[in-house]
């Protein structure tokens, strides 16, 4: 029965590891569902290059983005939140904000400075969404604030751009208070004439929405950005109506007054150029 001997070694088995594409190469648009290459969505501003999907950018990177080459320079960095109320959920207030500092970014869902775009001094404060979903507590309205007390006192403009979540559910009432406080600086800002323009990236929700970041004497919004007050399902369930498609999207309240101008991320900067320049114009 020689015949049936084995006269060659087994087959090798391949490395399984070694034909593996390393990981994050290729990424899926949740939008389109077209796999590409990661670095290709990079290249191109991190916005899909087939159907345009913008996806969320860091607070550094949009600090890039928009701001002339190392003209930034930051404000009130060390600001850190504080457990007034010995808050706890799941977990303590104190052991959230410990993790989202662990991350290593900044210290707060908020970075503030001033910088130049296309040479005009402006005064910048930019949404940290990694950091508790960019919530508004004290130190996030306090910093804020202060941005916008730089722009009256140096006579520059200032933009916020905003990405969160809302008020910061732990800090309770002092964070909704957030809400007159911010707003109430804009109205020295409206009162001297300067301008405040306010970017609208997704997601812009809760009590971000429905104080200073629809108080922009220009409201732009980046393409698909979520923008609304209570989630539709909550809405849905108090009117006791369907939703329209496309309901809270940027689009739609361009249709409908409440946003002014839809950018692309490619254009976001050239387009603030201009406005900053039809208003110190103006002003002058």
């Amino acid at each position: 029965m020689s015949w049936f001997k084995r006269n060659k070694a087994p087959m090798a088995v391949k490395d399984e590891k070694k034909g593996k594409a390393p990981e994050g190469l290729w990424t899926k648009c949740p939008a389109c569902s077209e796999v590409l290459v990661t670095k290709d969505i990079e290249a191109n501003l991190n916005v899909c290059p087939k159907c345009s999907h913008h996806y969320r950018i860091s607070a550094q990177q949009r600090i890039e983005l928009l701001l002339d080459e190392n003209s930034f320079k930051e404000f009130d960095a060390g600001m850190v939140s504080v457990d007034f109320l010995e808050f706890k959920d799941s977990k303590s207030y104190r052991s959230r904000i410990d993790a989202a500092l662990a991350k290593g970014g900044s210290k707060d869902a908020i970075i503030c400075g001033e910088g130049t775009v296309d040479g005009l001094a402006v005064q910048l404060a930019v949404f940290d969404f990694s950091f508790m979903g960019g919530s508004m507590g004290s130190v996030v309205g306090e910093k804020i604030t202060r941005a916008i007390e730089r722009g009256l006192e140096k006579s520059a403009p200032v933009i916020v751009v905003s990405a969160s979540g809302g008020a910061r559910m732990q800090e309770s009432i002092l964070s909704l208070m957030q809400m007159a406080k911010t707003a109430a600086a804009l109205a020295k800002m409206k009162a001297k004439g300067l301008p405040f323009i306010s970017i609208l990236t997704d997601p812009t929700t809760g009590g971000v929405t429905a104080s200073f970041a629809m108080l922009g004497d220009v409201n732009m919004a980046e393409p698909k950005a979520l923008i609304g007050f209570a989630g539709p399902r909550v809405i849905e369930q108090t009117i006791r109506q369907k939703l329209p498609e496309g309901f809270q999207r940027a689009e739609y309240l361009l249709d409908h007054g409440m946003v002014d101008i839809i950018v692309q991320r490619s254009e976001m900067k050239a387009t603030l150029s201009r406005l900053l320049g039809m208003f110190c114009r103006v002003a002058a």
